[in-house]
Parts: structure tokens; C-alpha cells; sequence
């Protein structure tokens, strides 16, 4: 599971149209799906379905105590030759703090997670294991997109069936909650 943020679909396809070149000069990269674009505010790893419950009322009461951030797509790059991903401009500090105050939240319900850097980003690809080529040259080629800005308007609880067979990685909301606060 996870907590994240997802760009609107006018955003998507915008990067995705940017992509097309991209998609066909390295078809080997494992592509992520367009509808899984999503920027990970705190990885929560694998949970028992107990802790949904609990996490539900203080994630939808953060939500509705925040407004929109407003971001944007922008750039590309890479993480050690395997990771393809688009940058995020904008409300970064208001990301940062909502990022914070997420994990805390989830932290003061008992919910333990690994700790990891939040490096504000949106996976496109991967490469396959073995198989670095095409990473460094795919976030050249993708390094001078520029996106319009968008408002992330919900807060999402997300879960994934990674590690449950061979198929690709795919995630589910498990709810979503709009934010509310006055902008």
C-alpha cells in the first residue's frame, strides 16, 4: 500500500503524447500504465487489510483540511540506469509538508513503514533486470518536456498486487479523498 497523489488525466495524456517517440524507441523497457501514474507521498509496504480501517478517517480528515497543491510534469530523469522517471514542479514545500504529515499520521495510528526519502517524481518505466540500456537515453530524451500546471485534488490510498505472480504491477484506489481546504 501506499498514499499518493495522481496527475488528472489532461496531464497524463499531455506527458503520455511526449512519450510516444519514446515508447517506440525503447519497447523493451517495462512501461508503467497510464491510469497507475501516480507521485508517492509515503510507501507503506505490504499491510494486513486491518489497517485500511484505521488509516481511512485520519487520511480523509487531512484531505478535507488541505487544499489543492498545484504541480506540474516537467523534465525526466533516471534512478541508478533502472528507474524512468518525469519530475514534479510546483508547491514542492506544500508537497513536502503534506508528505510529513502523512507518514506521521499513519505513524501515530501504529502503522509502521520502511523510511525513505521523499524525492517528488512520477515512475514511467523500468528497465528489466540485467538490462540497463535505454534508461539514461529514454530521460535525455525526455528532459526538455514542460508540462501545464494541474491541482492534485485528491488524496489516494492505494493498494497494488505486486509480488503476486509474474504479470505486471498494477494498482487499485482504495479510497480517495478530496482536499478541502480553503486555497
Amino acid at each position: 500500500m501506499f498514499v499518493a497523489l495522481a496527475p488528472p488525466d489532461d496531464a497524463k495524456d499531455e506527458l503520455a503524447g511526449a512519450l510516444q517517440p519514446v515508447y517506440e524507441q525503447y519497447p523493451h523497457l517495462r512501461w508503467n500504465r497510464i491510469e497507475d501514474w501516480h507521485i508517492t507521498l509515503a510507501f507503506l509496504g505490504e499491510l494486513p487489510v486491518t489497517a485500511v480501517p484505521v488509516l481511512r478517517p485520519v487520511l480523509a480528515q487531512l484531505a478535507a483540511s488541505r487544499p489543492p497543491l498545484t504541480l506540474g510534469l516537467i523534465g525526466s530523469g533516471h534512478f541508478d540506469e533502472r528507474l524512468l522517471w518525469s519530475g514534479i514542479e510546483g508547491e514542492l514545500e506544500g508537497l513536502h509538508l503534506l508528505a510529513d504529515d502523512v507518514r506521521s499520521l499513519v505513524r501515530a495510528c501504529g502503522v509502521t513503514f520502511p523510511e525513505r526519502p521523499l524525492r517528488p517524481h512520477l515512475t514511467l518505466a523500468r528497465a528489466r533486470r540485467g538490462e540497463h540500456a535505454g534508461i539514461p537515453s529514454a530521460a535525455s530524451d525526455l528532459a526538455d518536456f514542460a508540462g501545464h500546471p494541474w491541482q492534485a485534488e485528491r488524496l489516494h490510498l492505494v493498494g497494488s498486487n505486486i509480488g503476486r505472480g509474474t504479470g505486471a504491477i498494477r494498482y487499485r484506489d482504495i479510497e480517495a479523498w478530496p482536499f478541502g481546504g480553503e486555497t
